[in-house]
């Protein structure tokens, strides 16, 4: 497996690692987490990413990698926990860091992120954005001086916000999702350029759009669901196109297209067994993707340059969409019933 830095960190992190969604109860718990991790290792997959949010899965990864003698970068986040969740209370979320060093069985976390650092309305964990400041910035550098973190990060999926708060430069790494892949573009406009300024690290999340762009949904897209825009149905179907001209699996596709960007340093991938991971580092080593089909994807991802107002942040496909749940696609629960190939 391929390493790649990680920014400032000067951290060698593998080109995929495990998001760590899945490796909780909302795949195959312990037993299919432990199997994972050992086949990651052999293949030279050195990193994690987990968070409170995600399940049970911090303990599920405890478990899990207890005993395993290998290097691993280990990433968790801040928020969503303790409940009822306070962003500006630092008690709890050093607190949340206790915990998260209990469940995995640590005695330092490699890297810290903070968790939804660009939606207010959700999680509002600044006082002050010019200069950026809030209890949580005070712990980081609480934490880093005692050596229980090594490095701070964030991890959201907006654009706008995610710019402004990397440009702080108050942090070493940013996890972005949603807005870079095959489809989407957004990042590569400002979050990227942002973070390579500072020296940032790099985590692509979502590569498989929660696995929209991997389960096709033709017959549902070609009778365009209220939700659905002209325009992005016309370039999911260019997409159904592309993958039926070149032969290649969707998620192959995918991969290679998010690799084949220098500025990435990792792309964490949600895999629920071991040969779910064997698949992604065997398309993975296959290398860019040809150049007619680079071109070609940057001509569909052309067809919708900015995400359409009404879209749901999780395309979602077969779901009930008038149905109770549809607010929250994004919560754990919810992207746990997605395919198998699905990410973080």
């Amino acid at each position: 497996m391929e390493t790649r830095r990680l920014g400032r960190t000067e951290l060698q992190i593998s080109a995929l690692s495990i998001g760590g969604l899945y490796t909780s109860s909302l795949a195959g718990g312990v037993a299919a987490t432990q199997s994972i991790m050992r086949r990651a290792i052999e293949l030279g997959v050195n990193a994690i990413d987990t968070a409170p949010a995600y399940a049970d899965s911090e303990k599920t990864v405890g478990s899990a990698i207890a005993g395993l003698n290998a290097p691993l970068i280990l990433t968790t986040k801040l928020g969503g926990r303790p409940q009822p969740f306070d962003p500006q209370d630092i008690g709890g979320l050093r607190q949340s860091v206790e915990e998260s060093l209990r469940l995995l069985g640590r005695d330092h976390i490699d890297i810290l992120m903070i968790h939804e650092p660009d939606r207010p309305q959700q999680y509002p964990w600044w006082t002050s954005y010019d200069p950026l400041q809030g209890p949580a910035l005070e712990l980081i550098e609480e934490l880093k001086t005692a050596g229980t973190i090594r490095y701070a990060g964030l991890a959201g999926t907006t654009v706008t916000e995610m710019t402004r708060l990397i440009a702080s430069d108050r942090f070493d790494v940013v996890l972005t999702a949603f807005n870079y892949n095959v489809l989407f573009r957004e990042a590569a406009g400002s979050v990227f350029p942002a973070a390579a300024e500072r020296d940032m690290g790099i985590v692509l999340g979502s590569t498989f759009g929660q696995g929209f762009l991997t389960r096709r949904a033709d017959e549902e897209v070609r009778r365009r669901p209220i939700w659905l825009s002209e325009s992005r149905q016309q370039q999911l179907l260019s997409w159904y196109e592309l993958l039926d001209e070149s032969g290649l699996p969707a998620f192959e596709v995918c991969l290679r297209f998010a690799l084949s960007n220098p500025a990435v340093s990792t792309v964490p991938i949600g895999c629920k067994t071991a040969e779910h991971l064997e698949s992604c580092v065997s398309a993975a080593a296959k290398g860019s993707l040809p150049a007619d089909i680079m071109r070609r994807l940057d001509e569909i991802a052309a067809m919708v340059p900015h995400r359409p107002w009404e879209e749901p942040m999780i395309l979602p496909f077969g779901k009930n969409y008038v149905g109770p749940g549809i607010a929250n696609m994004g919560a754990a629960v919810q992207v746990g019933k997605l395919s198998l190939n699905d990410d973080t």
